[in-house]
């Protein structure tokens, strides 16, 4: 066995484990994912009323079920991603940022396959329960390949954000607290990420900034190709996401190596 197929064994098993250790608390992950009614159903009448307002079937290409489904994608993944930061602020405080950076597998890709294991149970989870509610009030979703677009774009889109994240978290072996880091990136991500509403709702001159920003691809590109599911324009996204991560992934790599020269641990 080569030395790249031991490695992707090796990962491949933590990323189960994550996996496994994560369906033991699907219960409450359920429970969490009832806000997530509470949100969708605040949504779906301020968009009946934006609708009503409008005297229009549709809003920018969109009509009012295409909207609600496409809340419903981006609101899952929002609440399915984990606190990368919290976590390695946590490390760092209690001094288990030691232990781990001399295990015989590299820390970023340890956190990665472990934060892709975690996403896509709480995804799922979050789905099931949305999705129930999408049902009740908008019947089921005419997604066609939307959906298997859905889950190709996703994996580019959580990496993208897994990337993000980790620069903002590795700035904790300099300031130790990142959680404000973090908070200003969310609501960001809220906002020209495409959480809220589809980017083409927005005005032409802001459409052009996301466009050149890495955020539209975490949450836009995977709900918008579900809503409204086109072969050749997933293709494009798939392209700008693997762009991206290859441009993120080698900064976050230039701030852990920087960082870790500098890091300084407390507790044991």
């Amino acid at each position: 066995m080569t030395m790249i197929a031991r490695k992707a064994v090796k990962y491949a098993a933590i990323g189960k484990i994550t996996v496994r250790s994560h369906l033991a608390y699907v219960t409450d992950f359920l429970v969490r994912s009832l806000f997530l009614l509470i949100i969708l159903y605040i949504f779906s009448q301020l968009w009946g009323t934006t609708f009503a307002g409008e005297g229009s079937s549709t809003i920018a290409g969109y009509s009012f079920k295409q909207i609600l489904w496409y809340l419903i994608l981006t609101e899952s993944m929002t609440m399915a991603f984990p606190s990368l930061a919290s976590r390695m602020e946590e490390e760092v405080k209690s001094g288990d940022i030691g232990y781990k950076l001399t295990r015989p597998v590299s820390y970023l890709s340890f956190q990665y396959v472990s934060y892709l294991g975690e996403v896509y149970v709480r995804l799922l989870v979050n789905l099931a329960v949305a999705g129930l509610l999408g049902l009740l009030l908008l019947g089921p979703p005419s997604f066609g390949w939307g959906w298997a677009g859905f889950f190709a774009a996703s994996i580019g889109a959580v990496t993208v954000n897994f990337m993000l994240t980790l620069i903002l978290a590795l700035s904790s072996f300099w300031v130790e607290e990142t959680r404000g880091l973090e908070f200003v990136y969310n609501k960001i991500l809220f906002t020209i990420g495409g959480m809220l509403m589809p980017l083409e709702i927005y005005p032409e001159t802001l459409q052009r900034v996301c466009g050149w920003l890495p955020f539209q691809t975490i949450l836009y590109f995977p709900a918008r190709t579900a809503v409204a599911f086109d072969g050749t324009v997933l293709v494009r996204m798939i392209g700008i996401q693997a762009a991206w991560i290859a441009g993120l992934g080698l900064a976050a790599a230039w701030v852990y190596a920087r960082g870790g020269r500098k890091l300084h641990v407390n507790g044991g």
